[in-house]
């Protein structure tokens, strides 16, 4: 199904950022604008990323509708507002209701949390959105809606055992040896299926920024993009990081590393047009964590894929299963600061 944003809303939409634009420019000519004096209303949202998935403790443990969006206390959102209010830029947080496992429509309609509780569910992330409050709107999806957590799995013997059967995702198709994942994502089905997961990421990527833009029109958008999980020398994956005795990516095949570095550049590229031809800002973590992937050691930012987290779930502690650990948290954190700094004092 096609975007269900109707003609008043887009109209809308357009005439708020046209306002933005000619207010921008009454201002006085070469003057850079100050740090906004007043506390900024805030609204963060998003995916496992924003949540901090494995980083421990993690908030809402008293309603369990929430419990089981693992977002941690001290998720990037939260760095980041610290990071702002050392420069003397004060965020008034509305609301952080990023939630693990969240795909981009769940920015418009309402996720269920945990599938084997079908009734944990949270309502629609641009609810938060105030539209005479909410000034500045910031995060990140899409890698659930392009379907990663399938492709790790299309990927992986261990990823498809009884052992990893609760971890989020299905292979693309499970007759297909994981062996053979580079083949057939390369061609036929696979390179079909992916085509189509793409389109559909692309169109509600701008739905969402469409839909930000009339419920919050007065508010900056930063679209967040997700940091670089595989190097470009994959050969640094086929050593354990220190203190670890499985391979950072588990028993993914050397030649499916690059598939996997294609996959979320591919995404990183659309995220940013998508941003850009909305009017929104975007940071780039793709393009400034090359060199803290998941096999880049003691310096790596993503925790490996079976690598044990901080987060417990029925008393069993969970893999990373690829997220940023609390390096990676600290520079998701630095870059988003960044933008936020660059686009309140433009």
């Amino acid at each position: 199904m096609r975007k269900t944003t109707t003609p008043l809303a887009r109209r809308l939409a357009a005439a708020a950022v046209a306002l933005g634009s000619c207010l921008a420019l009454a201002g006085p000519t070469g003057s850079a604008a100050a740090a906004p004096t007043d506390p900024v209303p805030t609204v963060f949202f998003g995916d496992s990323y924003t949540a901090n998935f494995g980083i421990a403790p993690t908030n809402h443990q008293d309603d369990p509708n929430r419990a089981f969006c693992f977002q941690a206390q001290e998720n990037y959102p939260a760095v980041a507002t610290r990071r702002l209010a050392d420069k003397g830029i004060t965020l008034d947080v509305q609301s952080d209701v990023s939630c693990g496992g969240a795909l981009v429509h769940h920015f418009w309609q309402e996720q269920q949390t945990f599938p084997l509780i079908p009734d944990l569910k949270v309502p629609p992330q641009q609810d938060a959105l105030k539209a005479d409050t909410t000034q500045l709107v910031v995060g990140g999806m899409g890698g659930n809606t392009v379907g990663f957590v399938r492709i790790l799995k299309q990927c992986s013997d261990k990823l498809r055992s009884d052992e990893h059967a609760l971890l989020p995702g299905t292979p693309v198709d499970p007759d297909q040896p994981a062996v053979e994942c580079a083949e057939f994502f390369g061609s036929g089905d696979g390179k079909q299926w992916l085509d189509d997961r793409f389109e559909q990421v692309g169109w509600e990527l701008e739905e969402m920024l469409d839909r930000m833009a009339y419920f919050a029109p007065a508010a900056d958008r930063v679209l967040v993009g997700y940091p670089r999980l595989v190097p470009a020398d994959t050969t640094k994956c086929l050593t354990a990081a220190p203190g670890q005795t499985e391979l950072p990516f588990a028993d993914v095949p050397q030649d499916a590393l690059p598939v996997l570095d294609q996959v979320q550049k591919r995404l990183n590229d659309v995220m940013k047009k998508v941003a850009t031809d909305a009017g929104a800002d975007f940071v780039d973590l793709y393009a400034t964590t090359g060199a803290n992937t998941a096999c880049d050691g003691a310096d790596r930012g993503i925790g490996g894929l079976l690598e044990t987290s901080q987060v417990e779930i029925f008393g069993t502690k969970i893999p990373w299963y690829a997220h940023p650990n609390e390096k990676g948290r600290d520079l998701q954190a630095e870059h988003v600061a960044t933008k936020v700094e660059e686009v309140l004092t433009r």
